[in-house]
């Protein structure tokens, strides 16, 4: 007999093991997939250039963020951290893929950027670990590859990383031309797949995170292949700010 749910980990335990090991992108397989992904880096993918996504650049633009300690959240091959640490921000920067974090610290190391990545997943990781508070908690495309009992966890990583007063920003699948599964959430459980991720409404993401100050959510701008920035209009971005008193 097993009885070896005690507490709410357990559950959420219990709930990534319905889904098949290597189905999808978050799952037990996750990192090995994404290393293939990432491995050959001359594939024609927009983010894999080191530019950053042209909503973090407008926010540093128009002063909607301020240098601070900062966390990348599926940092991938670097490029938002990076664009970071050159504007003066502490960064840690976290991802579930060796091969990605391998190319991220090329890149720190070409850049003479001192960021600290770690290779893992967020959520396994101690507050010796990820030692916050954060100022800003950036995640370009994570949050919307996690199945939906794992937001709990998101929430919970949030609370506890993210400073009195600091943003929460992300860009994740919006309906529509992304491709992205708008099935009900027990539909994931169901297939034992995430369908290549969640598609998002504008009024989902204002839902999931009411704990925080809506700044802004709206659609990522497009931008062409020659521009600095990475822009594709199939993504939503959202800003958020934690109340100063919390």
């Amino acid at each position: 007999m097993d009885r070896n749910i005690y507490t709410v980990e357990d559950v959420l335990k219990l709930l990534d093991g319905l889904f098949a090991p290597g189905a999808d992108r978050w799952t037990s397989g996750a990192a090995t997939w994404w290393d293939d992904f990432y491995t050959d880096r001359s594939k024609p993918v927009p983010f894999f250039a080191a530019k950053p996504d042209e909503n973090l650049a407008s926010y540093l633009d128009h002063e909607l963020i301020t240098p601070g300690r900062a966390l990348d959240l599926g940092c991938g091959p670097g490029r938002n951290a990076l664009h970071l640490a050159s504007h003066g921000f502490q960064v840690d920067a976290v991802d579930l893929s060796p091969t990605a974090i391998a190319w991220a610290q090329e890149r720190a190391l070409q850049a003479g950027a001192d960021i600290r990545f770690r290779c893992a997943d967020a959520f396994s990781l101690t507050a010796a670990e990820l030692n916050g508070p954060y100022d800003l908690v950036y995640d370009s495309g994570c949050f919307h590859h996690l199945p939906p009992h794992r937001r709990i966890s998101y929430l919970d990583l949030l609370d506890r990383l993210l400073a009195p007063g600091g943003h929460f920003a992300l860009t994740c699948f919006a309906p529509g031309e992304s491709g992205a599964s708008t099935l009900p959430d027990t539909a994931f459980y169901r297939d034992a797949r995430l369908h290549g991720g969640l598609a998002y409404t504008s009024q989902d993401l204002r839902r999931i995170f009411s704990r925080l100050a809506e700044v802004e959510i709206r659609r990522m701008h497009d931008e062409p292949a020659e521009s600095a920035r990475f822009g594709e209009p199939f993504l939503w971005t959202a800003l958020f700010r934690r109340n100063a008193q919390a």
